[in-house]
């Protein structure tokens, strides 16, 4: 195996890790409940370091190409279900949930962002970034009536969460699936 074959497997390797440490601590195997900002700062570690090993490598082809889009459209999905969490944990200046934490007023948020990820990345992937548009359109728009019934009438804070929480869950959702093929696209070109 040539060593741009060997590096190729590492970055794929990494980017698992990296979708890895960000999901495990919600598993609930870990003895005891880690900070919300540790796991997202060693997926996001991984990932830089996935992303030095992938600027190493040849452009890579056939089987190993299949398996790079597999492996990045993968991360991209489910990676970023343990990086949205850490950003609203962030967001509220809150290092660890505590017993009143709910999911939030929008009901769905975690289907809604691996499948959001999912089309990004893929849009991404084949050379169609408009796709990404397009999404985050859909999204706006599927989203709009439970935002437009969110809206502080006697300045509720429920209100001012629905909007943050769209916003804030978006961005970092996006901003994951193309970090993520950022590393993908570095080992297809």
């Amino acid at each position: 195996m040539s060593v741009s074959a060997l590096t190729t497997v590492m970055t794929q390797i990494l980017l698992v890790a990296s979708a890895t440490a960000s999901i495990a601590p919600s598993t609930g195997r870990l003895p005891t409940r880690l900070p919300t900002w540790v796991p997202a700062v060693t997926s996001v570690g991984l990932l830089a370091i996935a992303a030095v090993c992938a600027s190493l490598t040849d452009p890579v082809h056939g089987f190993m190409l299949a398996t790079t889009y597999v492996v990045t459209v993968a991360v991209g999905a489910v990676g970023g279900s343990g990086i949205v969490p850490a950003v609203f944990a962030v967001a509220r200046r809150s290092g660890t949930p505590g017993p009143d934490d709910s999911p939030g007023p929008l009901h769905g948020g975690r289907t809604i962002g691996v499948l959001e990820r999912t089309a990004v990345a893929a849009s991404i992937l084949s050379g169609w970034p408009e796709g990404i548009a397009i999404v985050l359109a859909v999204k706006g728009l599927a989203r709009y009536p439970e935002l437009r019934a969110s809206e502080p009438s006697a300045q509720s804070p429920a209100a001012t969460s629905a909007s943050e929480q769209f916003i804030i869950g978006t961005f970092a959702s996006v901003m994951w699936a193309v970090a993520v093929c950022g590393v993908g696209l570095a080992l297809t070109t």
